[in-house]
C-alpha cells in the first residue's frame, strides 16, 4: 500500500496507473459510496472513505488528468481559463453590468478549482464559521471547532504558531516564497493608510477587523500541490478506490425517497452505477444544483418549466448563489518587474465602512495587468500590477436554473451582481481604497502612474465599476446548509428529505466565506467524511 510521503515518485505513479487500469478493466456496477467530483471537497471525501480498506469507493470526475504544465506550474494558472480544464460557463447578461455576460470559469480537471486557481490558502474569517454554526444549529461548524480541524489538516511550513497552525497533515501550506518587491510594497502601503500587517493571513488576522499579509499558498518543490494531489493521489494505488475521469454525472437515481446511484455519460454513452451506502455530490455551486434539479429535486415550477418530473420538492435548490465580485485597478511600473510564484503574493482584507466589525472587502495583488474586456480600452500598460479587489460579503443573490431537461445541457446562471444597491456603494469604496493604496509612498519607487481607473467621480465611477466587475471564481451557496424552507442540507450535509444523499462542496455555505474558498471547501469535505463514517460505523 502507498505511503503518502512517497507518492511523488515515478515508481508510485506507475503503480497508480497499473492499479487504475485494473480497476477500469474490471469496473463494477455497484460501490459502497459514489463521490461525484474530484475537486477541493470531493478529493477529501474520497480519500477519507478509502482509508477504510473494507469500503469500495467510486470517484467520478468530468475532467481529465491534472499532470499537465498548465496545472502543475503555479504561474501558468491564467492559461487554464477558457481552456479544456475549464467548464467555460457564462452568466446571463446583466443590466446592472451594462448588459455584460460575465464568464464564470470553474475547474474541470482532477483537483477542480484547486488545480486551476491561484493556489491561495485562505481559511475564512472567524465570523464566517460562527455564522455557519448559527445557521446550522451545530456548534461544530463554529470557528474554534474548525480551527482544530485546520490544525489537523495542515503541514505548515512557516514560522511556528501552534495555536493556529498544524504540522504533519496532508495539506502542504507555506507563505509565498521570496515575494517580489510589489508584494512587499503592498504591506508597507497598508501600514501607511492604517491597515495592520500580519505574519500570516491565517490566524490572528482572520480573528480581527482585517489586515494585510503575504499569502499562504499550496506549492511543494515549486509545483502546485492541489487538494487532489494532497488527498486522493496518495491513495490511488489502493484496490478499493476507483477513479473515472472524462465522466459527467447527469443525475442522481432515486427509489422513493432514497438515492440509490447515479446516471453518467462516459464515452458518449449513458451508464448507471449503484451505491449501497451513499451518493455524495461534490460538483460545485453550479453543477451540484443542476444535477439535483435534473434528478427531480428542486423547485416545482422550475422543474416543470424544464420538463423535468418533480420527485422531491426542495425550493432552495439553485437559490442563494453568491460570488466574490472583483474590480481591477492597474498601475504602470517604472521598470519591468517579472511576476514571481503564481503572480499573486500579497493579500489584504479591510472594511468599506469603519462602523462594521469585520472585513467586507477582499484584495489580492496580481503582479501583471488584469483588466476586464470592457476596461482594457482605457489603456493597459505593457508592464504593471493590479489590485484585484472586491466584495467579500456581497448582499446580492443569484440563481442557478435549468436550460432544459437534457442530460448534458449547461445551466442558466443568473448571477445578479449589483442586484442589491449596497453592493455598488461598497464597490466604489473598494476602488477608492485601491487607489489610496497605490498612491502611497511605498509604491513610489516602483510605480510610474495609475493607469486604470484614474480620478473618476459620480456616474463615471459607477460606469467604471459596472464595466470592471469580474468574478473571483468563488461561486458558492446555491444549496445552502440551514434550517429554513430555502435550506437544502442539514448540519450533517444530508439533503433534506432524501436518504443516502449528501452534498460536500461550496454550494452548502450559507454565505460566501471571507477570502478564497478552497480552504473552506476542504473543511466541508473533511466534515462530510466524518459524518458519513459515523453514520455507517466506518
Amino acid at each position: 500500500m502507498s505511503d503518502p510521503k512517497f507518492s511523488d515518485t515515478p515508481e508510485f505513479a506507475a503503480r497508480v496507473a497499473a492499479n487504475q487500469a485494473d480497476r477500469l478493466a474490471n469496473l463494477a456496477k455497484t460501490y459502497d459510496f459514489i463521490v461525484c467530483g474530484a475537486g477541493s471537497s470531493g478529493s477529501v471525501v474520497a480519500r477519507r472513505l478509502a482509508e477504510n480498506p473494507a469500503v469500495q469507493v467510486l470517484l467520478i470526475e468530468a475532467g481529465g488528468d491534472d499532470d499537465r504544465p498548465s496545472v502543475m506550474d503555479p504561474a501558468a494558472w491564467p492559461t487554464n481559463l477558457g481552456g479544456e480544464t475549464d467548464w467555460g460557463f457564462t452568466a446571463e447578461p446583466n443590466p446592472e453590468l451594462n448588459g455584460r455576460a460575465m464568464p464564470m470559469s470553474m475547474g474541470k480537471v482532477l483537483g477542480g478549482g484547486s488545480s486551476i486557481n491561484v493556489g491561495v490558502w485562505a481559511r475564512g474569517h472567524r465570523s464566517d464559521w460562527d455564522f455557519f454554526a448559527e445557521e446550522s444549529g451545530d456548534a461544530s461548524w463554529g470557528y474554534e471547532a474548525v480551527l482544530g480541524l485546520y490544525r489537523e489538516l495542515e503541514d505548515w511550513q512557516g514560522a511556528p504558531d501552534p495555536h493556529h497552525r498544524g504540522t504533519g497533515g496532508p495539506v502542504h501550506v507555506r507563505p509565498s516564497p521570496n515575494p517580489g518587491p510589489a508584494a512587499l510594497a503592498m504591506l508597507d502601503a497598508a501600514l501607511e493608510i492604517g491597515v495592520p500587517t500580519y505574519q500570516s493571513p491565517n490566524g490572528r488576522m482572520m480573528e480581527s477587523e482585517g489586515g494585510a499579509a503575504i499569502s499562504d499558498v499550496l506549492t511543494r518543490d515549486g509545483k502546485r500541490h492541489s487538494i487532489f494531489r494532497a488527498f486522493t493521489w496518495p491513495y490511488l494505488d489502493r484496490p478499493n478506490l476507483t477513479l473515472l475521469t472524462q465522466t459527467q454525472v447527469a443525475r442522481v437515481l432515486l427509489e422513493g425517497r432514497r438515492a440509490v446511484g447515479v446516471e453518467v455519460v462516459r464515452n458518449g454513452a449513458v451508464e448507471r452505477f449503484d451505491a449501497t451506502g451513499e451518493v455524495i455530490l461534490s460538483l460545485g455551486a453550479i453543477m451540484t444544483p443542476t444535477v439535483l434539479m435534473r434528478s427531480g429535486i428542486g423547485d416545482e415550477d422550475e422543474l416543470r418549466a424544464a420538463d423535468v418530473t418533480l420527485l422531491h420538492r426542495l425550493p432552495g435548490v439553485g437559490r442563494n448563489l453568491q460570488d466574490h465580485v472583483s474590480f481591477g485597478c492597474i498601475w504602470e511600473y517604472r521598470e519591468p518587474i517579472a511576476p514571481r510564484n503564481s503572480g499573486s503574493e500579497a493579500t489584504l482584507y479591510w472594511k468599506s465602512d469603519p462602523s462594521i466589525r469585520e472585513p467586507d472587502l477582499l484584495f489580492c495583488q496580481v503582479e501583471f495587468p488584469v483588466p476586464s474586456p470592457e476596461t482594457a480600452g482605457r489603456g493597459v500598460p505593457e508592464h504593471g500590477w493590479t489590485m484585484f479587489a472586491g466584495l467579500a460579503h456581497p448582499k446580492s443573490r443569484g440563481r442557478i436554473r435549468l436550460q432544459g431537461g437534457d442530460l448534458l445541457s449547461k445551466p442558466r446562471i443568473e448571477l445578479n451582481t449589483f442586484g442589491d444597491p449596497d453592493d455598488l456603494r461598497a464597490a466604489i469604496a473598494c476602488v477608492q481604497l485601491c487607489r489610496d493604496l497605490g498612491a502611497t509612498r511605498a509604491f513610489e519607487p516602483l510605480v510610474r502612474r495609475e493607469a486604470i481607473p484614474g480620478p473618476l467621480s459620480g456616474a463615471e465611477m459607477e460606469r467604471y465599476v459596472r464595466d470592471a466587475a469580474v468574478t473571483y471564481w468563488h461561486q458558492t451557496c446555491s444549496a445552502k446548509m440551514g434550517r429554513d424552507e430555502m435550506s437544502v442540507v442539514d448540519s450533517d450535509l444530508r439533503v433534506y428529505g432524501v436518504d443516502g444523499l449528501r452534498i460536500a462542496d461550496g454550494s452548502v455555505m450559507p454565505r460566501v466565506a471571507t477570502g478564497n474558498t478552497m480552504a473552506p471547501c476542504v473543511i466541508i469535505g473533511e466534515k462530510a467524511s466524518r459524518y458519513i463514517r459515523a453514520t455507517h460505523g466506518l
